[in-house]
């Protein structure tokens, strides 16, 4: 193949990206429009309170948490229901002196009287899948709260749970999840629109609609049978809650989302800690389609059922589209450039719209109305959320690839910093180089096309462009400041 017929194979792939990227794009304002009309009139589920309290087993999977342990040990003991039917297992996989902040909390708890006590395997073997499969044996509880190392349940959440259960058909409930740190930085902002959204639109739509609607691994009860009927926690995926969840619709469960019952959480703080976070999810959801959507095309389910799942399976495979988009642009430009320079638009701008527009329509929409979030603030955070997916979508893209290679794999937790000071945070970070050099290279070569469009005088074309840059320098800058605080932490270790 000569270089001219590359050229053109990169410049159709170019615009086939864009114009699923545009598809997507409408698949998402057809959400949002969906939830506009849905929400009116909907009251939020609820049922009357009862004095049942059914036995609960509260599960804390933790691996080497040492700034937040405690302060969920102390957040489930608070928990108001009937002490004889309350029972919490610490699953403490830890390595570190996580282990004596563990052992220091249950120890005081116990002598208080709460039912709690430490479960530890001495290995890591199934991860947090592993774990809580191996608490449940140590428990005949009928239902099994989980929340990770770094929520903060309220006491009144069984309370508010536990009566859903009452529909013997229920296998799993679901609570919102909020966030203590939103406000810290540019990066947790747009966290938390983007999960906000998976909340507030997706969730209550799937919920409400019928759909497969999954657990997202914290924040939630599940009925014992349900797990058990689907084959339990399998550590074959890096998202066991999400597998797990489709598993238990296939065998015919359901579940309840309570969008107005928020549970406190915090974000990843650093880009790398994101970065791994984003990777494990987009990697577990391929390797969940890969292993059940043939089951879920073949079920009873209705079509849309099937849809929504394929896409909610699939929708990370947008983060590949987008690291196409970004890898064939400056071919795509070549390949074109005997053409004038606005009629080279004619193309970019409907799919740009597709693509891109009506995404930010779709954030802004839930964060104004959903929300109540004003419109400078959202526009403040919004102005960025293109250049961050940008910025982090070849290493989602890594994770994409292994997913489809194989099955299972290594859980990278996402550290926690709780109220610690926050150059604790790099205590858990270990910057590479080979990390910073890519972002380095992925900025330089994304200068290319705002080049061109200098050297064509196709001003109107700049600010497009300049997303991608942008993307990369956020993400250089950030480990920049990750690899100076790395240092400065190992100095300083040292001295100590």
């Amino acid at each position: 193949m000569d270089l001219h017929a590359l050229v053109y194979c990169l410049f159709v792939v170019h615009f086939l990206a864009m114009a699923l990227m545009g598809l997507y794009g409408l698949y998402r304002l057809r959400q949002i429009l969906l939830w506009l009309r849905m929400r009116q009139g909907l009251s939020p589920p609820s049922l009357p309170f009862t004095t049942d309290c059914p036995h609960v087993l509260v599960q804390v999977p933790l691996y080497n948490e040492r700034f937040v342990a405690a302060r969920i040990i102390e957040a489930v003991s608070r928990l108001d229901w009937s002490q004889e039917r309350l029972e919490i297992q610490v699953l403490d996989d830890s390595s570190d002196e996580t282990k004596a902040i563990v052992d220091r909390g249950v120890q005081r708890l116990q002598q208080m009287g709460v039912h709690i006590y430490t479960l530890r395997r001495g290995h890591r073997e199934g991860f947090k899948a592993g774990a809580l499969a191996h608490g449940m044996t140590h428990s005949s509880a009928p239902f099994i709260a989980i929340f990770d190392a770094d929520f903060i349940p309220r006491p009144n959440f069984l309370r508010q749970v536990m009566p859903f259960f009452q529909n013997a058909e229920v296998g799993f409930v679901q609570a919102r999840w909020d966030f203590l740190n939103e406000k810290d930085s540019w990066l947790t902002r747009i966290q938390a629109i983007l999960l906000s959204a998976h909340f507030g639109v997706e969730q209550f739509l799937r919920y409400h609609r019928g759909l497969f609607m999954n657990f997202n691994g914290t924040a939630g009860v599940w009925r014992r049978s349900a797990i058990e009927s689907a084959g339990g926690w399998s550590s074959d995926t890096v998202t066991e809650d999400l597998e797990l969840s489709f598993r238990a619709y296939l065998k015919g469960w359901k579940a309840v989302y309570l969008n107005d019952l928020l549970v406190p959480s915090e974000l990843p703080v650093t880009v790398q800690a994101l970065k791994h976070q984003q990777k494990r999810w987009a990697k577990g959801s391929i390797q969940t389609a890969r292993k059940l959507l043939p089951s879920i095309w073949r079920s009873s389910s209705n079509f849309e059922q099937k849809l929504d799942a394929t896409m909610h399976l699939l929708g990370n495979c947008g983060w590949i589209l987008g690291t196409i988009m970004f890898l064939t642009l400056y071919p795509a430009l070549l390949m074109r450039s005997e053409i004038g320079p606005y009629q080279m638009l004619q193309m970019e701008i409907p799919l740009f719209l597709c693509a891109t527009l009506f995404l930010l329509l779709y954030f802004y929409i839930h964060e104004s109305v959903g929300r109540n979030k004003s419109s400078f603030s959202i526009l403040c955070s919004l102005f960025l959320l293109p250049a961050f997916g940008i910025g982090i979508a070849p290493s989602v893209t890594v994770g994409i690839l292994e997913g489809l290679r194989g099955f299972g794999g290594i859980f990278v937790r996402t550290p926690k910093i709780g109220n610690a000071f926050t150059k604790n945070i790099y205590i858990y970070s270990k910057m590479k180089i080979n990390s910073l050099l890519v972002n380095f290279i992925f900025f330089a070569y994304s200068l290319l096309p705002v080049h061109f469009a200098i050297e064509h005088h196709t001003l109107i074309a700049i600010p497009l462009l300049f997303i991608f840059p942008l993307g990369f320098f956020l993400m250089f800058i950030s480990e920049i400041k990750l690899l100076w605080h790395s240092i400065f932490c190992a100095s300083r270790t040292s001295s100590d």
